[in-house]
């Protein structure tokens, strides 16, 4: 069986470096991390994780808590967690809540529990800021809690904002937001207000929507948004019905593309369509959904650095906002005109 020693030979390092390497203390080199772990793949060196958490009184292991592994757009900050995480020689443990306090709590004291060196915070709920003193870091995902937590998200305002002057760039004057869920403050909320805030300034029509957790959870909005197409377009006379809609999230905007080929409404011919998030499934329909990208491997990059800092000393951020960009496609651009 291979020894610490056996790959310091075999990278032509010292042991000691590469004890820092799978430990990650201090700064070391790409190329040089990238010669220890190719020294470990050669040899099958697998480090034991029991005896460095016990000398450590930590691991290398990062936990993440989620609301749901099969919303599109959770899985995509699981892979970029992942990634970011595995770059600096951590693995990821990670939860899935369905948005349950109880099983939230159960989890931060499982990873608490085995040791982790710190924790990324993706779920919803509102309401456990009183069991994050953990004296571990905890970086909360497209959240906000009360206190000193750090947390990082994309700027849903300057996003919300995008993406309902492009409505109106369009010309749409009657606007319709279907939000998230009512009764669940996120950061995402911020989208609706901002949609509101353009609506009045530029004097256009508008209409909110609010959608409910179960929804969230089955990511099944169909029922729901054939209400709003038939109260805002199809019961309404031909010079007062909706013709733009501002989804906040991807999985609810290709719902309403399917809702609108049922009702007999044309996208983007009769009604402009913008989602938020940037998902693949952005790219599955006909036409494709303009969207708000979130820059998710940023933000996913930051989180894990902010831990690692934390673990070092450092004193990093309370609040991250990156930007978005808004993404053109089909649903607000026909093809002919570009």
């Amino acid at each position: 069986m291979a020894t610490l020693r056996d790959v310091a030979e075999k990278a032509g390092i010292t042991v000691t470096t590469v004890s820092r390497v799978l430990n990650n203390r201090g700064y070391i080199s790409d190329q040089t991390r990238e010669k220890v772990y190719a020294a470990m793949r050669e040899l099958h060196y697998r480090p034991n994780e029991v005896a460095r958490s016990l000398s450590k009184r930590r691991t290398n292991v990062i936990g993440v808590i989620v609301p749901s592994v099969m919303h599109p757009f959770f899985s995509k900050v699981v892979h970029f967690l992942e990634q970011a995480a595995a770059a600096k020689g951590y693995k990821i443990m990670l939860c899935s809540s369905n948005h349950e306090r109880e099983k939230e709590i159960e989890y931060i004291d499982m990873l608490r529990s085995n040791k982790v060196a710190g924790i990324v915070i993706c779920s919803r709920t509102q309401d456990i800021a009183e069991h994050l003193d953990l004296g571990m870091p905890v970086v909360t995902f497209e959240r906000e809690l009360p206190g000193e937590i750090v947390s990082v998200s994309c700027d849903n305002y300057q996003g919300g904002a995008a993406a309902t002057r492009h409505l109106l760039a369009c010309g749409c004057r009657r606007l319709v937001h279907i939000s998230g869920t009512a009764g669940v403050l996120m950061a995402a909320d911020r989208r609706g207000a901002a949609f509101a805030d353009v609506c009045r300034a530029a004097g256009a029509e508008y209409a909110l929507y609010h959608t409910e957790e179960a929804q969230f959870l089955s990511m099944d909005y169909g029922g729901f948004i054939r209400t709003v197409i038939e109260d805002t377009v199809l019961h309404k006379p031909a010079g007062e019905r909706a013709d733009g809609i501002f989804a906040s999230s991807d999985v609810i905007a290709a719902q309403v593309l399917q809702a609108c080929a049922a009702c007999g409404v044309r996208v983007p011919e009769e009604m402009k369509l913008v989602g938020f998030d940037d998902t693949e499934i952005a790219l599955l329909t006909t036409p494709q959904i303009t969207t708000v990208c979130q820059p998710v491997e940023d933000m996913c990059r930051y989180s894990i650095a902010y831990i690692l800092r934390r673990l070092e000393g450092e004193t990093v951020p309370t609040r991250t906002v990156l930007p978005v960009r808004l993404v053109v496609r089909g649903t607000t651009v026909s093809p002919e005109n570009g």
